[in-house]
């Protein structure tokens, strides 16, 4: 696949950089490449960004970076099974715990709740940072959904993190799941006002907590184009309704995603 001329290799990690050392430098450096790509591609392309980690797989199938990378890659892609086996593969060679969450997450997506919710309660889970440990909760609040609970979805959601007035990398996507819980289960003042909260901690719009919010509102988002276009027929449409006209019901926390309403798959 092609690699634009402004790619070079050394934007990546320096602990990946630092495994790749292990390669002949020409192939470490193709290798490096296709990782950044990658990279650059996960959110926006993710059939692009697929595509790039099965060349770096294809040239370096024993670095567990590259392993990782594939995993994410295919979990973009809802391709569960084969992410599932990547971060195994990965988790093998470094022994590292931080992909426990995804790969619950993995089991999730296979239709498999109940395993993700055995490796809820691992031993593992305990190695895991603060952030993994936040992870690991928002995927099994999104399990305990799967299985149509909801009740205990909230319950799994209700942590000292949640209640926390800090503001953390996770913490908008911690409150969006908890808000979509709640509305699920039809408490709709309590869920307005953690969408609230979860608007006042997403910075950089991680969720679409402020659409939530908006639509429980009844604020219609209106494109100024659209409008023009439908001026005289009346039929103007949210931004929120025209976008699930235009994009299928997947998952998508993370997860992912986002997930799990992400419930966040994000769960």
């Amino acid at each position: 696949m092609p690699i634009p001329e402004d790619v070079t290799g050394e934007e990546i990690d320096k602990d990946v950089r630092q495994e790749l050392q292990s390669l002949p430098k020409t192939l470490a450096d193709d290798v490096a490449k296709n990782l950044v790509m990658v990279a650059k591609l996960i959110d926006e392309d993710p059939e692009g960004a697929y595509g790039y980690s099965r060349v770096a797989l294809r040239l370096a199938s024993r670095v567990a970076a590259v392993r990782e990378a594939a995993g994410f890659a295919a979990y973009a892609n809802q391709k569960y099974s084969e992410a599932l086996a990547e971060f195994r593969a990965a988790r093998r060679m470094t022994g590292n715990i931080d992909l426990w969450p995804v790969m619950a997450d993995c089991e999730r997506g296979l239709g498999r709740p109940e395993k993700a919710l055995d490796m809820a309660g691992a031993p593992e889970v305990h190695k895991l940072d603060k952030a993994g440990q936040v992870e690991m909760r928002l995927v099994a609040a999104g399990a305990r959904r799967d299985m149509g609970q909801l009740d205990a979805a909230i319950v799994t959601l209700q942590s000292p993190e949640l209640a926390s007035n800090s503001v953390q990398p996770w913490t908008a996507r911690l409150r969006y799941a908890y808000a979509d819980a709640l509305l699920a289960a039809g408490r709709e003042g309590e869920a307005r006002e953690w969408f609230a909260k979860a608007v006042e901690a997403d910075k950089d719009g991680s969720t679409d907590a402020s659409d939530r919010l908006a639509e429980m509102d009844g604020v219609e988002f209106v494109d100024a184009l659209d409008e023009d276009e439908s001026e005289g027929n009346g039929d103007v449409k949210s931004g929120r309704e025209e976008q699930k006209d235009g994009l299928g019901d997947g998952r998508g926390t993370s997860a992912a995603s986002a997930e799990d309403g992400s419930e966040d798959r994000d769960s």
